[in-house]
């Protein structure tokens, strides 16, 4: 029995210094306080309401919303974002009609009106602000890896 909880701890010590050795490089999210010390939340950022289209980076990326979405009422009782990207309010509101797929279920089938799973919009689609990443971005545009060199140094400027 004494042998087996050595041979656990000897084979365990080795593990935790390795742990303690990765996290001292693991970026730190929450600035320069210990995470035990509660600091005040930093005031928000200033959204980006120019309603101009952001490409998206991928296919099915959902789309950003570039228009200020603050007191908006999404509950039980109502859908704001509704009230110009439903079908039959795009004509007036000039807003983009949601996707076929948000009347669908699981399986597939269309529904007769927005599907529940699809109804808090603020799930998959979020508003841009001006905040600076808390991490380096080095995503790189599908297009661009298929592009010739010179097509791509030309896309950007």
């Amino acid at each position: 029995m004494r042998r087996s909880v050595f041979a656990v701890l000897v084979a365990a010590v080795p593990l935790f210094a390795a742990g303690a050795i990765l996290a001292q490089d693991a970026p730190r999210l929450r600035g320069p306080e210990p995470f035990t010390r509660e600091t005040p939340a930093p005031p928000m950022q200033r959204q980006i309401t120019d309603d101009v289209r952001v490409t998206r980076n991928y296919p099915d990326q959902p789309p950003v919303i570039p228009h200020s979405i603050e007191g908006y009422a999404v509950d039980l009782n109502a859908n704001k974002c509704m009230s110009c990207h439903a079908r039959k309010f795009t004509e007036q509101s000039q807003a983009p009609m949601i996707s076929v797929t948000h009347y669908q279920d699981r399986a597939g089938n269309t529904l007769g009106g927005l599907a529940p799973r699809r109804y808090v919009c603020v799930a998959c689609h979020v508003p841009q602000t001006t905040a600076r990443p808390l991490v380096e971005n080095v995503f790189t545009d599908m297009d661009a890896l298929t592009e010739p060199e010179g097509q791509a140094q030309r896309r950007q400027r």
